[in-house]
């Protein structure tokens, strides 16, 4: 005789793959955390550039003076992966654009190493 009750299949995470899953958020916390210093450090690079972009006397600011206004912009911001010499000062559509490109080697795990591209660009 059949009692009516049925049986359902267990639902749910097994121990061995709360531990699989935690490893692998761990190790993309840990990857999070050495990139973002990179990314900052970007960030900073490009608000410095827009700035000396935006100041109303930028269409008569020499490359020098320009690149004098980056590394002071740079001490206050701790911008360390870039010059005011690694500034391409260039003209498009009678517009002049600052751009830094640079790379970074993020290190990740022993011998292994992340190599970040970047371009900062004021416009």
């Amino acid at each position: 005789m059949y009692c009516g009750t049925y049986r359902t299949k267990q639902r749910g995470i097994s121990l061995s793959g709360l531990l699989m899953w935690s490893v692998v958020l761990v190790m993309l916390a840990v990857l999070g955390m050495k990139l973002a210093p990179a990314y900052i450090e970007y960030a900073s690079i490009k608000k410095a550039l827009v700035g000396i972009a935006s100041d109303p006397n930028f269409k008569e600011t020499t490359s020098r003076q320009i690149r004098a206004s980056f590394q002071k912009r740079s001490q206050v911001d701790d911008i360390n992966s870039v010059t005011g010499e690694d500034i391409e000062i260039k003209k498009e559509n009678k517009q002049r654009i600052l751009e830094i490109n640079y790379s970074v080697t993020v290190p990740v795990i022993a011998n292994v190493s992340l190599l970040i591209e970047l371009n900062a660009r004021s416009h």
